[in-house]
């Protein structure tokens, strides 16, 4: 029973990269060709991954009688997971479809990494690890990963906002892909949203982490590569918050900073993980 469990849950994983890469191929070429039915393509198979990246972590769950949240391939599932939801949920609240362009690619590059990297060892659902066996498990990473997500969303309208703004001139915008995208105020707008959303995520993550390296460690912080990271990121989107509530930034300078918080939390995803040793390199 459970060997079957598990080749299903490989059937739900590939299901999920492709329609993850069919998505991102379709938003690109409804993007190029300015057509309609290609982002509408688009939408449905992100929808179709999203299903079959759910019912993967459930199965999983299922599998292992714990919350799939203890390894690489687990957390980059859920990662991906947080991200399709949170975009999902702008594309019907906001009705951007060209926003897809720019934000399925990262969940590509996050399945590639998975088939690319990683073997067949580190996707097994293996005994969780003593230090991750505590109540604050499931809320610790569950909040980093709507984090992260909203925080991707608001990459992807940051670079949107970047190509917008600098384009070609308006006279001649009705002519290129550029047309699709909606105004710069509201990609700047809704990407400041999405980082209003994030940022109490994070700070939700950092504290309960806190919490639980007491419990684990017996210190609150110890300056673990990822803490820091962690720390890192989000000094950058308070200040990010800062200077735009105080200071009233918009525009380029605040699309810069959503990019330079995402590459942050990108290397406190990745980086940390396969270049600096330490309490976090299981995860």
């Amino acid at each position: 029973m459970g060997g079957s469990m598990e080749n299903f849950e490989v059937i739900l994983f590939y299901i999920m990269v492709g329609a993850y890469i069919g998505s991102t191929v379709f938003y690109w070429i409804g993007m190029a060709a300015k057509k309609d039915v290609f982002t509408h393509l688009g939408t449905f198979a992100a929808i179709i991954g999203l299903i079959a990246n759910t019912a993967a972590i459930a199965l999983r769950w299922v599998i292992t009688q714990r919350p799939p949240l203890t390894n690489g391939y687990e957390f980059i599932l859920t990662f991906c997971w947080g991200i399709v939801i949170i975009y999902i949920f702008a594309e019907f609240r906001y009705k951007i479809k060209a926003l897809g362009s720019f934000v399925m690619p990262v969940t590509f590059i996050l399945l590639m990494f998975i088939i690319m990297k990683m073997g067949p060892s580190e996707r097994v659902a293996g005994a969780i690890p003593p230090a991750l066996k505590s109540q604050w498990l499931t809320f610790h990473v569950f909040t980093a990963m709507l984090a992260y997500g909203a925080f991707a969303i608001s990459c992807g309208l940051g670079i949107m906002y970047l190509l917008k703004t600098g384009g070609s001139h308006e006279k001649h915008e009705k002519e290129t892909w550029l047309s699709r995208f909606p105004h710069e105020n509201v990609l700047d707008e809704l990407a400041y949203k999405m980082i209003g959303f994030a940022f109490p995520m994070l700070t939700l993550c950092i504290v309960t982490g806190a919490i639980w390296a007491n419990y684990a460690w017996g210190t609150y912080w110890s300056w673990d590569p990822k803490e820091t990271w962690s720390l890192i990121t989000w000094i950058i989107y308070a200040a990010y918050l800062h200077a735009r509530l105080m200071y009233g930034w918009k525009g380029k300078r605040a699309a810069w900073m959503a990019i330079i918080g995402f590459a942050a939390v990108l290397f406190t995803f990745f980086g940390v993980n396969y270049l600096l040793p330490g309490l976090h390199s299981y995860a």
